[in-house]
């Protein structure tokens, strides 16, 4: 039976308090919390019945977590997670890893010296049904994946109403559709064709009121062989989200909308398709605490490594280039 385990919280807006619940309701942990705003930080601390409540960081490291779970704005994300790992505290950072690669081989010199579990909070790689589809693309049974696309939207102003307010609404805190939305679909697509190389990125700000920052991004990548294609904007009526792996055998798609995978091989055929349980939001969070829990234990790396979520970083950085300097992009090396 694993040991019950401490996690920190590190900021509880929308998301931490996200994770915070969904920490709680894995049954295994005792949640701590770290928050500046001492009216979020009550709220917050009497809604969870949360004893342990800091407005310090040093303070709530102090404590000596297991691990902390780090929800602030992607700014100072690194220097958050430093202060962590300096302690000996595991970590797990929200999306995007930063907004820039500042600190980055510090931390992962710390990360390496004190055998810590480092992850990015990517949750929809652990939504079951595209691990599914990641599962049939990678086992072969397709044939070489040669193309993929990707098409989603959704109204943010009806399922964010608070987004002028948040983060959001500037790119060095990780705002806008890029930092914000689309780095999960290259994240994931990512792990299922590999590392992009190369990019080509056009974006504009088309409908959201009251930010400036893009809210439609169209992007074309290489990854090795494979060609990629992703269309997102944030303001359209249907929430929609969908991505198409072609490979030289079949065909596979994964419909978030749908909750479900399909597949065809045979021209003239019909799709196939694959279903799973309906999920609420807070399953795949719960799913990505039980992993990460999982992870602590020793039982697998977590779901997306900090090697993972620093190349994703590369790619936000080098789509914003794009788009900025309107010509391709070439990624180096990950660091």
């Amino acid at each position: 039976m694993a040991k019950r385990k401490s996690i920190l919280i590190v900021g509880v807006g929308s998301i931490g308090e996200r994770h915070l619940r969904c920490f709680q309701a894995t049954g295994r942990v005792d949640v701590s919390l770290c928050e500046v705003n001492p009216t979020l930080r009550k709220s917050v601390a009497e809604k969870y019945k949360v004893e342990n409540v800091f407005d310090d960081l040093n303070l709530a490291l102090e404590k000596q977590p297991d691990a902390a779970v780090i929800c602030t704005p992607a700014n100072v994300h690194i220097p958050i997670a430093l202060a962590a790992a300096k302690k000996g505290v595991h970590l797990l950072i929200e999306k995007p890893l930063s907004t820039t690669l500042d600190g980055l081989e510090e931390l992962q010199a710390e990360i390496r010296q004190r055998k810590l579990v480092a992850g990015v909070a990517y949750v929809f790689r652990a939504h079951p049904t595209l691990t599914a589809m990641r599962a049939a693309v990678r086992s072969g049974r397709f044939g070489e994946p040669v193309q993929v696309a990707a098409m989603l939207g959704q109204n943010f102003p009806f399922y964010r109403p608070t987004y002028q307010q948040t983060y959001y609404r500037s790119h060095d805190t990780g705002g806008g559709a890029v930092q914000d939305a689309l780095t999960h679909v290259v994240n994931y697509t990512e792990w299922i064709v590999g590392p992009v190389d190369r990019l080509v990125a056009d974006a504009a700000h088309q409908v959201l009121p009251g930010v400036e920052v893009e809210d439609t991004v169209h992007l074309i990548t290489r990854h090795g062989p494979v060609l990629g294609s992703f269309s997102l904007n944030q303001h359209q009526a249907p929430n929609e989200h969908s991505i198409m792996i072609v490979c030289q055998n079949g065909t596979a798609r994964f419909e978030m909308h749908n909750n479900r995978w399909r597949w065809q091989t045979d021209p003239g055929d019909l799709w196939h398709n694959e279903t799973t349980t309906q999920l609420e939001r807070d399953s795949l969070f719960i799913l990505q605490a039980e992993s990460f829990l999982e992870a602590l234990d020793g039982i697998h790396p977590p779901l997306c490594p900090l090697e993972d979520g620093i190349q994703t970083l590369r790619v936000n950085l080098a789509i914003l280039r794009s788009i900025k300097e309107r010509q391709w992009q070439t990624l180096g090396a990950t660091t």
